[in-house]
């Protein structure tokens, strides 16, 4: 089992810290949310995790390696997969070779063994009818899939989702629940902020709730829900899952 780690997460602008002594911790085959009202430093604490932002001070872990210096292409290779709210879908490739552009970049895999990749994974997350369909046809929710799917490919311990709910229809918000509930079930950490707190806290094992760049709670989304001081700053009296 893998561990991903922060302890102390520090990082502040022009003398105002955003995030302000975080730890946060996630398991292999858990499913974690950052949340937090807007400016709680939620998507900076998880950039830092990612690698897009360099922490000031505290120590970022995956396992017993230390990666808080790290690019973020090394944090990669190490095993952290990362998918960015924008759509990273090449729109002009077909979903197969979507997927299989991502594996020719590893040297290590013959032809034989990529092919047999991506046949797994375009069955593995349902889109093996959309083979030959091109990137710039798919739905909001195929889209998500094939994402999902070619950062599978890399076959990452963790995976952070960055909004994976914006934009979408709810048709498509239940497929990417079903998504990440898999994931977990294959044994993948999965890390989601997102603004659509409902829907993450609707898949989640636990959530930290940010607030002023600091943890106010932490908990399962039943706790979470019920904490008076969450539902204060952040839900709202008439928040329901």
């Amino acid at each position: 089992m893998s561990s991903l780690t922060t302890r102390g997460l520090t990082k502040q602008y022009k003398g105002l810290k955003v995030v302000d002594d975080v730890d946060v911790d996630v398991e292999s085959g858990e499913v974690v949310g950052l949340l937090g009202p807007n400016g709680a430093g939620k998507t900076t604490c998880f950039y830092m995790i990612v690698g897009l932002i360099r922490c000031d001070s505290g120590s970022i872990k995956l396992d017993e390696d230390e990666i808080s210096d790290m690019p973020m292409h090394e944090r990669a290779r190490r095993g952290i997969g990362y998918l960015p709210q924008e759509p990273s879908i090449f729109r002009k490739l077909s979903v197969e070779d979507n997927i299989m552009a991502v594996l020719q970049a590893q040297p290590r895999l013959s032809n034989d063994e990529r092919q047999r990749r991506v046949d797994e994974l375009l069955e593995e997350f349902n889109i093996a009818h959309k083979r030959t369909s091109m990137g710039i046809s798919l739905s909001g929710g195929e889209r998500r899939r094939v994402e999902i799917a070619r950062a599978l490919s890399l076959e990452p311990f963790f995976i952070l989702l960055d909004e994976p709910f914006a934009g979408i229809d709810p048709i498509s918000v239940v497929d990417i629940q079903h998504v990440i509930s898999h994931l977990r079930d294959i044994g993948i950490g999965v890390i989601i902020t997102d603004h659509n707190v409902r829907e993450t806290l609707g898949i989640c094992d636990r959530a930290y709730i940010l607030s002023e760049g600091r943890v106010l709670t932490t908990g399962s989304p039943d706790e979470i829900l019920y904490n008076e001081e969450v539902r204060e700053i952040y839900l709202g009296s008439d928040f329901r899952l």
